[in-house]
């Protein structure tokens, strides 16, 4: 049973890479590469995150308490990512850092879940784990577009590796600690509200500024229906 899940990580982890190393040779068309992103951001948040919260909740949390921790997650996020830019050099440090490192902790997350999933319940487990592979490399695109709009190809390539990993250490950190059920869906919707504003006011603006046609505004929203389809497969 101890090798299911490991084996879950370690899939999750190469998806992640694949995605990443596919972004990164697509870079010289960023701007539409990040209008997907954008779609596929905004897409994980509204069809996957607050959906599961709202599963995991169960009886504990009412839907308005779960939206609030979503509030709280958007507008925390902004406020960090706005005071981060008033301080000197922080935008040229790391500030640019800030976006992929939410996008490592969902993954990392994603881990927990396989990890506790499977020791609460086999079948649980299996339908989590599958859920997590399907959109994995996603995960691993959006990392690399995210960090190649705010910083470079050298730490795309890092935040890439740390995405990678991620996964993996959440299912070690999921099979050894035991998380209160409670608090997994009011982290699921925290996580929701900060995709949301990754995707609706970094990447979307970002991939506008770089192409203003509406090819860019159509690979979000092919990005948006890709994650809707996606999420629906693996429910």
């Amino acid at each position: 049973m101890t090798l299911i899940p490991l084996a879950f990580g370690l899939a999750a982890m190469v998806a992640t890479l694949a995605g990443g190393l596919l972004a990164l040779r697509l870079r010289n068309r960023i701007g539409i590469v990040l209008g997907v992103t954008a779609g596929i951001v905004l897409g994980v948040a509204l069809f996957d995150l607050v959906p599961e919260a709202l599963e995991l909740a169960g009886d504990r949390w009412p839907v308005r308490s779960l939206m609030a921790f979503t509030a709280v997650g958007l507008g925390g996020y902004m406020l960090l990512d706005r005071l981060l830019a008033r301080i000197p050099q922080a935008a040229d440090s790391w500030r640019g850092h800030l976006g992929p490192a939410m996008l490592c902790l969902h993954s990392l997350m994603d881990g927990l879940g396989i990890g506790i999933a499977f020791q609460i319940d086999t079948a649980a487990g299996w339908m989590i784990a599958l859920a997590v592979l399907t959109h994995d490399v996603a995960d691993g695109v959006n990392t690399v577009s995210l960090s190649l709009a705010a910083r470079s190809e050298a730490a795309a390539r890092r935040w890439l590796i740390v995405n990678g990993v991620a996964p993996m250490l959440g299912v070690l950190l999921g099979m050894a600690i035991a998380i209160p059920q409670g608090m997994l869906a009011p982290l699921m919707a925290l996580f929701a509200g900060i995709f949301l504003y990754i995707g609706a006011c970094e990447l979307v603006p970002r991939s506008r500024a770089l192409d203003p046609r509406l090819r860019t505004s159509l690979a979000t929203l092919a990005g948006i229906v890709l994650m809707m389809g996606v999420t629906h497969f693996a429910h």
